[in-house]
């Protein structure tokens, strides 16, 4: 019963957290910061199903759906750029699936775990941010030094948003392992 419950309730929940999340990228005084990344990240961690990875690419592309035609959130960043939304989850799943090999959850695994994401991370925001200024035919003259000079300012909220709550994730994660390993020696 508890197996069947973890493994419907971790997905919810995650898809639950995006859900909440994804309607201000960068978070606001009334929003907080996009989770997709991490929400990619720690799916990609626990769950080896390429299943839910699709069905987490469909809710991303349903919740900006939903924002942009029923809530007026801008549609500037919808251009032919945001098929390579693909790739830059894939490469936060995918570091997720290889992190979870490091189930223990000890100090070095953790710290692999946090290099592998900002690794991840980074590329996400190097396919992301490249392939919209390849793609999107928003920036006309603008050449790629100056794009890279105006994107780099983005970087540091990119990573950290995504960072935090892979560390709150991780955190959760190993304190209901801990609760459930003295539940379970109480028995």
């Amino acid at each position: 019963m508890t197996t069947n419950f973890n493994k419907l309730a971790l997905p919810l929940v995650l898809m639950g957290i995006m859900a909440l999340t994804r309607f201000d990228h960068f978070g606001s005084a009334f929003s907080l910061p996009d989770a997709s990344l991490a929400v990619f990240f720690l799916a990609g961690m626990g769950f080896s199903s390429l299943w839910f990875f699709a069905l987490l690419l469909l809710e991303a592309g349903m919740i900006d759906y939903l924002a942009i035609t029923q809530f007026s959130v801008s549609d500037f960043c919808i251009s032919p750029a945001y098929v390579c939304l693909i790739p830059t989850y894939a490469a936060m799943w995918f570091s997720g699936r290889y992190c979870s090999i490091f189930k223990a959850l000890r100090f070095a695994d953790s710290f692999k775990t946090f290099g592998l994401a900002t690794i991840a991370t980074t590329v996400a925001f190097v396919v992301s941010n490249g392939s919209f200024y390849v793609l999107s035919d928003r920036f006309g003259q603008l050449s790629w030094t100056q794009y890279l000079t105006q994107s780099a300012q983005y970087y540091p909220l990119y990573l950290s948003a995504a960072l935090i709550y892979i560390v709150i994730g991780l955190a959760i994660v190993k304190l209901w392992k801990a609760t459930h390993q003295i539940a379970t020696v109480e028995s």
